[in-house]
């Protein structure tokens, strides 16, 4: 205790007295605020982590969509549609007709030796009867002819009139390219004027101009105009029905020749 020490020997104890001025604690607490202010302005710009700071990847957004299906989706088949460039088989300009079925075919004369394809038949009848009526009696030639049929119509006339192919082709088909393979194909003449059938001349009388003015109304129509495309000779005779699908597809499917 300080009591214990000689008072000789004491150092003497210097008495500290506060200064009354407000100095030094505006001057402590200014830099106490400047260090908080320091502080707050490098901690919002400090720098981030390195993690942070690496660019971030590119996205590919092909990644964020479903798989890719491996299923392949055809493509349509158009249609086979013949076009103007399409060629198809001749022979001497004929072209090629499939015989129709005998079931098909039905008797348009009396006597039945004459038949036709049903849906021609019936229309025939139709244009005959109107015709009568109108004092025009058509003569009915020749109707549905088999391939056998026409192979001596073709081979055997040709044969006995001592006439060229291609010549004979002019006025008959070869088997197996005439119309009246079909039950379409009809050979008309006038009952009144007889020496006018199958004869370019069958165009002068009453019942072929009667035909060129009404056998549409009826679905027919002439095979073998004058300057036909087919190169076959004018026969005024010579009549086909066009009155339904598979008429006018057996007749117009195919028109051009190779």
């Amino acid at each position: 205790m300080i009591d214990d020490i000689p008072e000789a020997t004491r150092e003497p104890v210097e008495t500290k007295t506060s200064s009354s001025s407000p100095f030094p604690l505006i001057v402590g607490s200014g830099l106490m605020i400047f260090a908080i202010a320091i502080s707050s302005i490098w901690f919002f710009n400090r720098p981030t982590s390195s993690i942070s700071q690496q660019p971030a990847p590119e996205v590919n957004p092909s990644e964020n969509l479903p798989p890719e299906t491996t299923e392949t989706i055809p493509e349509p088949i158009p249609e086979a549609i013949e076009t103007a460039e399409t060629k198809i088989e001749n022979v001497l300009g004929h072209l090629p007709y499939e015989e129709v079925s005998a079931s098909d075919l039905v008797a348009i004369t009396s006597d039945g030796s004459t038949r036709l394809h049903q849906t021609a038949a019936e229309k025939f009848r139709q244009m005959e009867a109107d015709a009568r009526a109108q004092g025009i009696k058509l003569a009915v030639i020749s109707g549905f002819r088999s391939v056998e049929t026409q192979n001596s119509l073709f081979f055997d006339v040709k044969e006995q009139r001592i006439q060229d192919t291609a010549k004979r082709a002019e006025v008959s088909a070869p088997p197996g390219y005439s119309e009246h393979h079909t039950g379409y194909a009809i050979d008309l003449g006038d009952a009144n004027v007889p020496a006018t059938h199958l004869s370019p001349k069958f165009e002068d009388t009453a019942a072929f101009k009667w035909l060129e003015q009404n056998a549409a109304k009826y679905s027919f129509e002439l095979s073998f105009p004058r300057d036909n495309p087919q190169g076959i000779s004018y026969e005024p005779w010579h009549w086909r029905f066009v009155g339904d699908r598979q008429s006018l597809e057996t007749f117009y499917k195919a028109r051009n020749l190779q």
